[in-house]
């Protein structure tokens, strides 16, 4: 059955219903897959999350918002949980009840494996698969030669696919030999969320005596490089009143609390965990840091621009695709602590320059309105839908 035709912000758009499946925890891909959804359904389409756990962003009531979780038994015959068909199986379920249209999967293993299984079982139906790429399932998981193959069929079998940045698109083509093509449809921010607004009782706390405020967010893991964060961040509060909060958790998190110990700064670094609702804490920040290893868009970067925070960011993936330099905030090579802090320093330093990066910053993240991204996606959505209705 083909969608209905509606009339919303004097355009003509179909609505659909379209199946979501995302990683529900922290990280980018799921906040992107989880305000995609929100926004289409604020359009009047239909969107239906399938996962393990109901993603961190999708709280309270929205009208057109389903949930349906993801059941994995564990047996003494399996060693490990059998996540992937119990997702395809879930995915067949809701398809049939549901009359999804469009499956968008996010990230391709296990997603996009999981929806092409769905859709052989689902034999006549019409449901398409659009893939997102994200950034490590091609950069890292992939490249794992027990999934290479995997990701390289899940990839060529999908109706459709997205990717992040064009760093990414050409890392896919190059990587896997793949012949397909990729659109690339970048991540977004509401930037009317996303603005920097005062919060005094934050800056009382973490800055009493008018210290200047570095951020960084990650999942602590080893390719965002966080003990970098720390030790250019040592440098600079040896010349500026300075505090470095550090948002997020994961695996590295202890060797950072180590070193932070061992370079003296305990009372200087805050550990905040992971945080739902970061705009009290970039509203008071005087810089963000990001200096990844492997960086395939960095939305975190998008966030802080989109609050008025300048970047020192390294030169990776698609972060020069979003940094300006000299503009924005400043690129230096990866590892280059000292170059980073340098760049730290002048805009610290320089109140009418850091004012100049923050109206520029904040410039910069309105060319990534979610109005604009969703709009592409919708379009992406009917061109795959249409244009292979009939194959």
């Amino acid at each position: 059955m083909r969608p209905a035709v509606i009339t919303s912000n004097d355009k003509i758009t179909k609505t659909m219903r379209i199946g979501i499946t995302c990683y529900p925890t922290y990280g980018g891909s799921g906040v992107v897959a989880t305000e995609l959804g929100k926004a289409l359904a604020l359009r009047g389409h239909s969107v239906h999350f399938i996962s393990y756990a109901l993603p961190i962003r999708l709280t309270g009531f929205a009208d057109r918002v389903y949930f349906h979780e993801v059941e994995v038994s564990n047996y003494p015959l399996f060693d490990f949980p059998l996540y992937t068909l119990a997702l395809s199986s879930k995915m067949v379920e809701v398809a049939n009840y549901e009359g999804i249209d469009i499956f968008h999967c996010h990230y391709a293993i296990p997603h996009a494996t999981s929806a092409y299984l769905a859709k052989e079982m689902l034999g006549g139906h019409s449901t398409k698969v659009i893939t997102t790429l994200h950034g490590t399932d091609i950069t890292l998981v992939g490249l794992e030669p027990s999934f290479l193959p995997i990701m390289k069929f899940s990839i060529e079998k999908s109706d459709g696919v997205t990717a992040v940045s064009r760093f990414l698109r050409e890392k896919t083509l190059t990587n896997y030999g793949i012949n397909k093509e990729i659109e690339v449809i970048p991540n977004f921010i509401d930037t009317e969320r996303f603005r920097r607004t005062p919060h005094p009782e934050v800056l009382r706390h973490y800055a009493p005596a008018g210290e200047k405020i570095l951020v960084h967010t990650s999942n602590f893991r080893g390719v965002k490089r966080v003990q970098d964060v720390i030790r250019l961040f040592e440098l600079v509060q040896r010349n500026i009143p300075s505090h470095l909060l550090l948002v997020g958790d994961g695996p590295e998190r202890s060797q950072c609390e180590i070193l932070t110990r061992e370079l003296g700064l305990q009372d200087k670094v805050k550990f905040l965990g992971k945080q739902v609702e970061l705009v009290p804490i970039l509203s008071v920040a005087d810089l963000f840091l990001i200096p990844s290893q492997s960086e395939s868009f960095g939305l975190s970067a998008l966030e802080a621009f989109a609050c008025g925070v300048p970047v020192i960011s390294s030169s990776v993936g698609g972060l020069p695709e979003l940094q300006v330099h000299g503009q924005t905030g400043y690129i230096a090579e990866i590892g280059d602590v000292e170059r980073m802090a340098k760049y730290a320093l002048d805009l610290l330093s320089n109140p009418a320059k850091h004012k100049l990066f923050s109206e520029s910053a904040r410039k910069r993240s309105l060319e990534f309105e979610a109005e604009k991204i969703v709009s592409l996606y919708e379009s992406y959505y009917e061109k795959v839908f249409y244009s292979q209705a009939s194959s």
